[in-house]
């Protein structure tokens, strides 16, 4: 790849990692129309592709500047009009989540919504090792028979064509809430909400980018202004919607939706809610992950997430929503005590499964998309065994849990530019697949035996291209250079008010050096832990996690001679010591000398 001088970051055009280092943003652009130079968070956000006449709108992300009339999507005033009916009539609901946080964050949303409104409402998660992903017809009867004949899906239910046609024949009413991708044909359903359905309007379908408790969000709008003009409210008090955007904030950033437009402030007003503590099975959980300080969005990535997932991945499929529900302390405290427990008992199932896995991928190493399979996978975790793949090689990766019976149940994760969801859908349509779908990042499906080889050939010859392309170009994006000096507390505090940053929305990545490596070691199972220091007498530590065994951590485990490095990646706070300082979380190396 040529690059200009002018386009690279400290002139490396080839690092340790073989990637040249780049500026995200051209330094000719730094400046603002009057020449004088943008102040950092203007330049963090121009970086990040806000024009510069809605730099100010950006800079504090609120839901009045960026939340779309919910009529703008199709049959969401009729899905809110079922809902306004069933409310005024105290008729019972049922909502039907996925087991994920996207799914648990969703029901919890709408129960706690309907139950403020007085209406009998439950929850139905389906055990995914029993009963798959998604409504069935068995169930969803049940759910008519036990009294519910009006049930709500969230994040599910797009492609769930068999199950809803048994449930309108038996007089059950399905509304489906949902964000993966649609078919050209769309179940039979009471009403069908969906930012990805192919008929929407353009403006609808800008928002594809939601997750599914960002669509029951508006949903839950919707039906609180029909509820509203109907009178409903004259006599009694409106619930306040806006409390449940800790729940929003939670499900939109564990589902790695982008945290672009409306979804970044979604999360940003998400986190000032979740920061009361006002939801009592929150709360219980951030005590269980020990997060004293108010939540970020990486905790809620890296700390919440994982933990809610381990109930429906390893453990009870239902006790996401149990917690994010629950009105007891004590029911909360020890829900989220089990959920701590099972999300350390999903880390060695899935530690276990990915060296299975890597082991596997050699089969496949010049394949466009990594497919790997194998029997006794636990399907619990092979999402984020996916995620792991891609992530060592930077390409779409599918891991398939092979059953008794022959039976593929798989999940696969892509990279940005390669629409893996778009893919599994069109193979399900091909007649490759039993089931399959889900969205550009992220995807399931399952496949029957002897199918596998032909699924292969389909996906790799489908993306090809489009991998080639992603990551033919690959370069690591620099925002900032520092002196060793300034990775600290300071600069951390500095760039949060561009955030939060996550999924398309990319913390500032900063370059610093030169320094030299003064202590190095492997610590936990397979991250390199580091201090560093540079010629400007500065000292701080840095990690590259789960690099002990690539190319980056043998060359940071075996640097000799004292030769300088420039470091590239995240600072991050440590408050770890008796005095507040930052570390580097370390993405890429390059020899500065």
């Amino acid at each position: 790849m040529n690059e200009t001088a002018s386009s690279l970051a400290l002139g490396i055009d080839r690092s340790i990692l073989g990637q040249p280092w780049q500026w995200r943003r051209a330094s000719a652009d730094m400046g603002s129309e009057g020449l004088a130079p943008d102040d950092l968070v203007t330049q963090l956000l121009l970086a990040r592709g806000v024009a510069r006449d809605d730099v100010e709108r950006q800079r504090l992300p609120t839901l009045r500047s960026f939340m779309p009339d919910p009529s703008l999507f199709r049959d969401m005033e009729a899905a809110a009009a079922r809902l306004a009916d069933a409310v005024e009539a105290r008729e019972a609901v049922t909502i039907f989540g996925d087991y994920d946080v996207d799914g648990a964050t969703s029901a919890a949303l709408l129960v706690r919504l309907l139950r403020a409104l007085d209406v009998p409402v439950g929850a139905y998660i389906p055990d995914r090792l029993m009963e798959g992903y998604g409504p069935s017809g068995a169930a969803l009867v049940r759910i008519g028979e036990a009294g519910s004949r009006l049930v709500v899906t969230v994040d599910c239910g797009a492609q769930a064509f068999d199950a809803i046609a048994e449930a309108k024949a038996a007089g059950v009413e399905v509304i489906v809430v949902d964000h993966h991708q649609c078919a050209t044909t769309l179940p039979d359903a009471f009403a069908v909400v969906n930012p990805n359905r192919l008929d929407e309007a353009e403006e609808a379908a800008a928002h594809g980018n939601l997750a599914a408790v960002g669509v029951a969000f508006l949903l839950g709008a919707a039906l609180l202004r029909t509820l509203r003009a109907r009178g409903y409210f004259g006599q009694r008090p409106e619930p306040a919607l806006i409390e449940l955007l800790d729940l929003v904030a939670l499900g939109t950033v564990a589902d790695v939706a982008r945290l672009t437009g409306f979804n970044r402030a979604l999360v940003t007003q998400g986190l000032k809610v979740m920061a009361r503590r006002g939801n009592i099975g929150l709360a219980a959980l951030m005590d269980a992950a020990r997060l004293t300080k108010p939540p970020s969005a990486s905790d809620m990535g890296f700390a919440l997430g994982p933990r809610i997932n381990a109930g429906g991945r390893v453990g009870k499929s239902d006790l996401g929503v149990r917690l994010l529900t629950t009105t007891d302390p004590n029911e909360a405290a020890e829900i989220a005590q089990e959920l701590n427990r099972l999300n350390e008992e999903r880390r060695a199932i899935e530690a276990a499964v990915l060296d299975e896995a890597i082991a596997a991928s050699a089969a496949c190493a010049n394949a466009p998309v990594a497919i790997v399979a194998g029997a006794g996978w636990h399907p619990g975790v092979i999402g984020i065994v996916a995620g792991r793949l891609k992530e060592k090689l930077y390409r779409p990766a599918i891991v398939i849990a092979l059953g008794e019976d022959g039976i593929g149940k798989g999940s696969g994760r892509s990279i940005s530019g390669v629409d893996l969801g778009a893919a599994i859908l069109a193979a399900k349509e091909t007649g490759l697949l039993v089931a399959g779908g889900g969205h550009a990042m992220a995807a399931g499906l399952t496949v029957a035996p002897g199918k596998l080889d032909a699924l292969g050939a389909f996906l790799n010859e489908r993306l090809a291209a489009d991998v080639e392309r992603a990551s033919g170009g690959k370069s690591l994006l620099i925002d900032a250079v520092l002196a060793p000096r300034g990775i600290s507390p300071l600069w951390c505090d500095a760039i949060e008010s561009a955030g939060p940053y996550g999924a398309g929305w990319p913390a500032p990545r900063v370059a610093t050096g030169p320094v030299r490596i003064v202590e190095s070691g492997i610590v936990g199972t397979d991250h390199v832990r580091l201090i560093v220091s540079g010629d400007d007498g500065a000292r701080f530590k840095a990690i590259a996690f789960r690099s002990a065994e690539t190319e980056l951590g043998q060359a940071l485990l075996h640097a000799r001679g004292g030769r300088k490095l420039w470091l590239a990646g995240r600072a991050k706070r440590d408050d770890w010591g008796s005095r507040p300082a930052a570390e580097l979380h370390l993405e890429d190396a390059a020899w500065a000398d």
